[in-house]
């Protein structure tokens, strides 16, 4: 294990040169360096925030449902059948009119029959608009009140109005309360999606999302350990900006508020533009490439960093791309009320993770390994884990 840890901790990877784990495990008093060990906090205050999703889209979300008319509403059940269900099982889901005709002959139905049954055994496993609204209603509160505290750190925080600081005297920048609660709570909160996942209805993006969860707790483990929190805070920030009101407008299209919908969606579009196409590559990107580059100088991580923040960009531009597309699609049909938000809304959770949720998730873990396995078992010395592990 000794041997293990210390292929994984390899210095030449994770720290610039000259600097050593020891350098950081014995800070002077009061001072406290980040340590992968603080992570482990995430995960009881992930179980914590999941315990009160329930409770506030049991009582409080549900009760605004209620409120707009949204009741929970039982979908109608299919009549249980156990051919149809190992074809809907195993085979498909939507079967063509060869497959109609098959069943129809081995059931003695008819076709239409048949094809009733599929479509009612579809929207069984379909989750209600009062869920959709609830969970929505959940995300948005919590991406509302994550960006409001962040914005209000950062901007009591030097290195919002300079990043350089980002940089000075890294990495030994001290880990302030305000940075280390901001840093854990987001990443308990993905936590709890990755948990959510297993008790909400079961979905055909499970998959795609559960891998979106992942990847995002990698990458904010990743700065973390290495220190790059100053600038991951800002990364942060940049991204749940638009996050509210793409659930903002959510809500307004499940309640039927369509005209606020659409107002919400223009809002999200703007934001989402300026802080994912200017704001984050002239301010975020210019600091981590550049700024660095002079203050502290490239090393192992930090170029698997800027890979990781570059390819982000790339996902921003597609993604502006669909959203444009969507918007003037809309716009040209005059049909704004009926396409730009369900379309938008509709595509957003599947579309907007796919691709970064599998590439972020190749990139995050070949490379390091790469990297590692070009050095392997260094001589590094084994109490270094156990140091950084230490609460």
């Amino acid at each position: 294990m000794a041997a293990l840890s210390a292929w994984f901790w390899n210095e030449r990877f994770w720290l610039p040169h000259n600097v050593t784990w020891a350098d950081l495990a014995d800070p002077a008093p009061g001072v406290e360096y980040p340590k992968a060990g603080h992570l482990f906090t995430a995960l009881p205050l992930a179980l914590g925030i999941f315990a009160v999703r329930i409770v506030f889209e049991r009582f409080i979300a549900s009760a605004c449902a209620r409120s707009l008319h949204l009741q929970p509403g039982i979908a109608r059940r299919a009549q249980p059948n156990a051919v149809l269900e190992k074809v809907f099982t195993s085979i498909t889901k939507n079967p063509d009119s060869r497959h109609l005709d098959g069943l129809s002959k081995q059931l003695d139905w008819e076709a239409r029959k048949v094809q009733r049954w599929f479509r009612h055994r579809r929207n069984q496993d379909k989750p209600s608009t009062h869920t959709k609204f609830c969970e929505s209603m959940w995300r948005f509160t919590f991406y509302l009140c994550i960006f409001t505290y962040g914005f209000q750190f950062l901007r009591q925080s030097p290195w919002l109005w300079d990043t350089r600081h980002c940089w000075y005297g890294y990495p030994y920048q001290v880990m302030t309360p305000g940075l280390y609660h901001y840093y854990v709570t987001e990443l308990a909160f993905y936590w709890s999606l990755m948990f959510s996942q297993f008790t909400d209805i079961k979905r055909k993006d499970f998959l795609i999302m559960f891998i979106h969860h992942l990847a995002t707790v990698g990458l904010i483990s990743f700065s973390y350990v290495n220190n790059m929190a100053r600038v991951g805070s800002l990364v942060m920030c940049v991204h749940d900006a638009s996050d509210f009101l793409l659930e903002a407008a959510k809500l307004a299209n499940y309640a039927k508020y369509q005209r606020l919908c659409d107002f919400l969606f223009i809002v999200f579009s703007v934001v989402f533009f300026i802080t994912r196409l200017v704001i984050y590559p002239v301010w975020v990107l210019n600091s981590t490439m550049f700024e660095s580059w002079a203050i502290v100088g490239p090393f192992p991580s930090w170029w698997l960093f800027n890979f990781l923040l570059l390819v982000l960009q790339v996902l921003h531009i597609i993604w502006s791309y669909l959203i444009a597309r969507i918007a003037v699609k809309a716009m040209l049909r005059g049909k704004v009320a009926s396409c730009t938000a369900i379309l938008l809304l509709s595509f957003s959770s599947v579309c907007l993770t796919t691709l970064p949720s599998l590439f972020f998730a190749v990139s995050f873990c070949s490379l390091p390994w790469l990297f590692c396995l070009s050095h392997p078992f260094p001589s590094v010395q084994p109490h270094g884990f156990k140091q950084l592990l230490t609460l």
